[in-house]
């Protein structure tokens, strides 16, 4: 599938979830996880969220760093 204009906010969209830029910083917020879970492990994404996720990490493309820097802000530093 291909996807526009890699960004948090596409990235938002095409998993079904709020993608203005309040909704995604109180989704981060309210969904911290600890640095032993994986970003597609955890327990609030939908199988079609984390297909998706897990799709664009092995793909290596250009939805990669989008992706990775949902997991770095997702993993808050302790």
């Amino acid at each position: 599938m291909e996807l526009p204009n890699p960004s948090l906010a596409t990235l938002f969209d095409q998993m079904g979830l709020d993608s203005d830029e309040d909704s995604i910083e109180a989704f981060i917020a309210a969904h911290p996880l600890d640095q032993d879970t994986k970003l597609v492990d955890a327990d609030f994404w939908s199988d079609s969220q984390r297909r998706l996720l897990k799709e664009e990490l092995r793909s290596d493309g250009e939805w990669a760093p989008i992706v990775d820097e949902l997991n770095q802000r997702l993993h808050p530093q302790g």
